[in-house]
């Protein structure tokens, strides 16, 4: 079986340095080096893993690990020298699988990513529907439908809504939304998260009763 792995790298040394060394399996790479090249990718394309630098020019690789947990559920690992505590908390809060620091052992890179590989293979299905009452999400095909009718959301209402399906029941916080959709380096309000759920509700139209208010807290799906 052959994987197609999109590889975030913008040190070009480093890059060829991987794929040279895994020439021989069975493993095609995508290569970006910034992260507006790799956000553009993401939205384009499935891959069966991912290997994201933090530091980049343009978006950085927390914000791409965000785009790719916003489709799916593939493998996805950080190569970066920010080794410290709080980044590799953060990356697993926005969902990563490991987070390698460099310097790094090339055998050992591909020792891990070989091993997720065939830990995810079948685990992430093609058609696989998330759905809370007459709404119903596609990961895999960035498809929404709410009452049988398709629905064109923006990126961030389209993670908003995944999100808050993928925790249905439970309240979602304004600030843990701040979070996982704009990040902790974001520095304006929690007013945008109300802003965007008023969009949201909006093009889900009369299904959009589903996202609930939850006074001075935040929202939640039932």
């Amino acid at each position: 079986m052959s994987y197609n792995i999109l590889l975030v790298e913008d040190e070009a040394g480093i890059a060829e340095g991987i794929m040279d060394y895994m020439k021989e399996s069975e493993i095609t790479f995508t290569w970006a080096a910034d992260g507006d090249e790799a956000l553009a990718l993401v939205y384009e394309h499935e891959y069966d893993l991912a290997l994201l630098d933090v530091m980049l020019p343009g978006a950085d690789g927390f914000e791409i690990c965000r785009s790719i947990r916003a489709k799916s559920y593939v493998p996805i690992i950080f190569l970066t020298a920010r080794g410290r505590e709080e980044d590799r908390l953060y990356g697993y809060d926005l969902g990563c699988d490991d987070y390698v620091v460099k310097p790094f052992s090339m055998a050992e890179l591909q020792a891990k990513i070989q091993s997720f590989l065939r830990r995810s293979k079948g685990l992430w299905t093609k058609n696989q529907v998330i759905q809370v009452g007459d709404i119903k999400m596609y990961p895999d095909r960035l498809l929404v439908e709410a009452a049988g009718e398709e629905v064109r959301l923006a990126p961030k209402e389209y993670a908003m809504l995944k999100y808050l399906m993928e925790h249905k029941g439970m309240i979602a916080t304004r600030d843990d939304m701040l979070v996982r959709l704009w990040g902790y380096d974001y520095d304006g309000g929690d007013r945008v998260v109300d802003n965007h759920v008023k969009k949201l509700r909006k093009a889900l139209g009369d299904s959009g009763k589903l996202v609930k208010t939850v006074f001075a807290k935040g929202y939640r799906m039932e």
